[in-house]
């Protein structure tokens, strides 16, 4: 027998009724008398329609099997050959990442990695072969860092990375990092990395120099470097990596004596602290994005990224600037704005920046340059959780798997790291150099993803649904009504155990509210639009569909379930939970 769900709103006390009804009933009933929607629940153990007939318009993917054994790599991971919907979304076929629709396959839906992985794109992985391999193993996202490299350059890892996606099936997104106007580094006269040696004496200088340049000597930024230090000072190159000691100043140039050897990297950030506090004065006097910031973001806009990272972001008012500009310069554009947490005025206003943006990082490396280290990891929580509860989107980076970078497995401490961030429910985990010039791009990938499974994993085992209060974050009555929509079909979908949560969405909304409950099982989110769906891949548990739909919920399902079962994703007894943010409402069916 099925069963259906009944709200009625005719006074000020809604009240809850339960029918049985005949097994093989779809019947639908308003929920609320809203001008442009209809709001329903509908819980029916099939649907009544004929899938078989249905399935004809199905292309099969094009490895042609049920199944995909062994470990994934390039050699069996295929484009997925299928009619692709229009912009419009008018055609019969679905996209979905190639990799993705391996793993249900051969695990099934329990199996699949929620948290989403970010990979910085550098020398060592910048070939179409090396990314390729990135995506196999399951980067969600690819990085460009602005502050190194050319915009040529970037291009052209732009334009491979979206070879990639119309030939191989993946919807990798592009995010952009702004280089920011903090102190930095130059360029190491063009070297990859240097060593420094403990004890060691260099000089940084604001002077220009020519060709060859003196021995240990670096160029900085900021003209008013020399005239702000003191002897005696500390400097800490790249969040502390690397530390110097003040120890004279000549002119333009200021020596130090190198306290704590490390790899010195091109343009890394500098801060200087006195008497145990950080010098700031005169960082918080730069703004926060440059004049070279602005034309990157100009090539970013051009380019089509998805995400543009801003750094260093000291209020929401930078934030909104930046919103107002890419909106302007390109109508219609859906380009999301990333706060990049790295500063102590970012934890000063915290809260406004992240509601501002359209999400967050927690960049670590430079945020544990500006706070005592020990106060990073709570800093940390507190980012995620707010994100959590604000519904956007939170990454964390910086040193993730540090060692890596020389060494081909990481650190217990850095698994426990890991841990922590997935244990946290964050949205994504991001590697720096460890992929960009890192000798192990592919194994550090891996241990993120398989450290990723298997904490998600125990979590679901021990069921530790978290006791976070999620506020309401709708801004109008229909954005209510969707949110408590999707908390409960949360909510419905751990007590009864369902395979997968369906959410048919054009802008994404209801699959980000879908995210933000984490719920236990994987979320099918079905979009019309390419960009759409690479912005969610950004986000947790949303496995990101292509597919042409209508405001039919019904007609939906039913060619939603015939393509997905003749791709052999989904199986007859399967038991889904669908919501739209077209037709507002909850549907609990099996897969006929």
């Amino acid at each position: 027998m099925s069963r259906s769900l009944q709200f009625f709103t005719p006074s000020r006390a809604p009240y809850f009724t339960l029918h049985k009804l005949p097994s093989t009933s779809y019947t639908r009933f308003p929920v609320i008398n809203f001008p442009s929607k209809k709001h329903h629940i509908t819980i029916t153990k099939s649907l009544s329609s004929d899938l078989d007939a249905a399935s004809s318009q199905v292309l099969d993917s094009g490895n042609g099997q049920t199944g995909v054994s062994g470990v994934l790599s390039a050699d069996n991971v295929v484009a997925v050959q299928s009619h692709a919907p229009s912009e419009s979304g008018a055609a019969a076929g679905i996209e979905v990442d190639a990799v993705t629709e391996a793993e249900l396959k051969e695990n099934g839906f329990r199996s699949t990695r929620r948290t989403k992985l970010i990979c910085t794109i550098g020398p060592a992985t910048c070939g179409f072969e090396q990314l390729e391999a990135l995506a196999v193993g399951g980067m969600n996202v690819a990085r460009i860092n602005m502050c190194h490299g050319t915009r040529e350059w970037h291009q052209m890892v732009i334009e491979r990375v979206r070879r990639l996606n119309e030939e191989k099936g993946f919807a990798v997104a592009i995010m952009m990092d702004t280089e920011g106007s903090e102190i930095h580094m130059g360029d190491l006269g063009g070297a990859a990395s240097v060593k420094a040696e403990d004890g060691e004496i260099w000089t940084f200088s604001v002077r220009a120099f020519g060709t060859p340049r003196p021995e240990r000597t670096i160029n900085v930024n900021y003209d008013g470097f020399a005239e702000d230090v003191k002897v005696g000072d500390e400097l800490l190159v790249d969040g502390g990596m690397v530390r110097f000691e003040v120890i004279e100043k000549i002119g333009p140039d200021v020596k130090c004596r190198c306290t704590d050897p490390g790899l010195l990297l091109p343009r890394a950030n500098l801060t200087f602290w006195r008497d145990g506090s950080l010098v700031r004065e005169r960082n918080a006097m730069l703004p926060t994005i440059s004049s070279k910031d602005w034309l990157d973001i100009d090539f970013g806009i051009a380019e089509g990224v998805d995400f543009i990272a801003i750094s260093f972001v000291k209020s929401a008012e930078v934030i909104k600037h930046l919103k107002s500009y890419i909106a302007a310069r390109s109508r219609g554009s859906d380009i999301a704005v990333i706060a990049k947490i790295e500063s102590i005025d970012s934890l000063k206003n915290l809260e406004e920046i992240i509601q501002a943006s359209d999400g967050a990082m927690v960049a670590r490396g430079d945020l544990g340059a500006q706070i005592p280290l020990e106060q990073v990891p709570s800093a940390q929580q507190k980012i995620v959780q707010l994100c959590r509860q604000l519904n956007k989107p939170v990454i964390v980076a910086s040193q993730l798997l540090e060692s890596m970078i020389e060494y081909p497995t990481p650190t217990r401490a850095e698994v426990a790291d890991v841990s922590e961030a997935v244990r946290q429910r964050a949205d994504a985990l991001m590697l720096s150099g460890e992929s960009a010039m890192g000798q192990y791009p592919d194994k550090a990938l891996a241990v993120l993803r398989s450290v990723s499974v298997r904490i998600e994993k125990w979590w679901r085992e021990e069921k530790r649904h978290e006791a976070m209060v999620l506020p309401d974050v709708g801004t109008s009555f229909a954005d209510s009504i969707s949110e408590e929509i999707c908390n409960s079909a949360a909510k419905m979908a751990n007590n009864l155990e369902v395979d997968a949560l369906f959410v048919y969405t054009k802008t994404g909304h209801m699959a980000s509210l879908l995210s933000r409950c984490r719920p236990d099982c994987p979320i099918f989110a079905f979009t019309t639009t390419t960009s759409v769906r690479r912005r969610l891949n950004l986000q947790w548990g949303l496995i990101p569909f292509r597919l042409g739909f209508s405001d039919d919920m019904e007609s939906n399902l039913n060619k939603t379930f015939s393509l997905l079962k003749a791709r052999g994703m989904i199986k007859s007894g399967d038991l889904v939970i669908a919501v739209s943010d077209m037709l507002q409402s909850i549907q609990v069916m099996n897969v006929p």
